[in-house]
């Protein structure tokens, strides 16, 4: 795959060699974007998950993650090498309403980002399309399976989430590094087919 087109000006590497890009992992409270950083990095991630205490529950929409022990502060930060052409650097956005404010920051400079769904919580994620639409940021949607998720159609889920059909809707296994990769993946060739569209209207 050719990977020309993907970099901001001046991030293309001497004599075409290994490009890097950034992709924002983003999505709801608790809909797995720690787990997916997490499984999929070649590095051992920077995580800034801080134990969910008592005090937390009135300020902190815990409906369906009630177990949910832990919660991103901050971001999460990883790496992937696709193959020897590209690298992505990943950076997970934190969930909940009250730390919002730092996605400004998180999403300068990002070519694309991956959001996370709980099909079982669908409304938890609105914020994070509502912010991608508004940064213009090119997105697939990636439905993490949770074991008593749902069967839902995808077309079903497109529509609820009132996603384009040019946004690729997959589903995951946020635990699975394979099933991770699969997504960045097909965020990759969503990214270069917007890029191919892109250069036969200039």
């Amino acid at each position: 795959m050719d990977f020309k087109g993907f970099d901001h000006p001046g991030r293309h590497a001497a004599g075409g060699g290994t490009r890097s890009v950034k992709v924002m992992i983003a999505g709801g409270f608790g809909t797995g974007k720690t787990t997916l950083v997490r499984s999929v990095s070649d590095i051992k991630p920077l995580t800034t998950e801080e134990t969910l205490t008592q005090a937390s529950v009135d300020v902190d929409d815990l409906i369906g993650v009630a177990d949910k022990q832990q919660t991103t502060v901050s971001l999460d930060f990883g790496k992937i090498g696709i193959n020897d052409e590209l690298v992505l650097y990943l950076f997970g956005t934190p969930g909940q309403e009250r730390f919002w404010f730092l996605w400004n920051g998180l999403f300068k400079g990002a070519l694309g980002a991956v959001v996370l769904v709980d099909t079982r919580r669908l409304a938890s994620s609105f914020r994070a399309i509502e912010e991608m639409e508004r940064q213009n940021v090119p997105f697939v949607i990636a439905l993490n399976v949770f074991p008593d998720s749902k069967d839902h159609p995808v077309e079903e889920i497109r529509d609820a989430l009132d996603i384009p059909e040019h946004t690729p809707v997959v589903t995951c296994d946020a635990r699975d590094r394979t099933s991770s990769r699969d997504v960045l993946i097909a965020l990759i060739h969503h990214l270069k087919s917007r890029s191919g569209v892109a250069l036969e209207t200039r």
